[in-house]
């Protein structure tokens, strides 16, 4: 049961990280490339589709690693899953005082209402996604390693 569990909860966080990390690499530069009007209006769609999915993910994918934690506390690999749950938590952290606000303003902007220095703020929350991205990818190694 235990390791179905892990296997889960890796599978799960897994999904998660292959999505932010296509929205990293892949999504943001296809939007990026398009002219103003249509990269504003992605990303505004963008922010309000994950920015109502992803936190839902988050704090299931930290649930889920907790249970597996407190569940095989005695088993190895546990100190793997701490730490992974340990590294989900400074990403929930990092999306809340970092990407969180810049996401919530630009989910509502328009062509006609943008600020001046919109993608500015877009290239800032590009680079905290950057970092975010890298936490999320060392704690899903972490689970996968816990699994071996």
């Amino acid at each position: 049961m235990l390791n179905a569990l892990g296997v889960f909860t890796t599978v799960v966080v897994g999904v998660m990280v292959g999505v932010e990390f296509s929205v990293a690499v892949v999504i943001n530069r296809i939007l990026g490339s398009l002219p103003d009007d249509s990269a504003l209006r992605g990303r505004a769609y963008g922010g309000r589709m994950l920015g109502a999915v992803m936190p839902v993910w988050y704090i299931s994918s930290l649930v889920l690693v907790a249970i597996w934690a407190i569940a095989g506390w005695r088993q190895d690999g546990t100190g793997l899953v701490v730490t992974a749950g340990g590294l989900l938590i400074v990403s929930v952290i990092m999306s809340v005082l970092l990407l969180v606000p810049i996401n919530n303003r630009g989910k509502t902007w328009t062509p006609e209402n943008r600020p001046a220095d919109w993608k500015e703020q877009m290239n800032r929350w590009d680079r905290f996604h950057y970092g975010r991205v890298a936490v999320i990818i060392a704690a899903f190694a972490l689970l996968a390693a816990a699994l071996a």
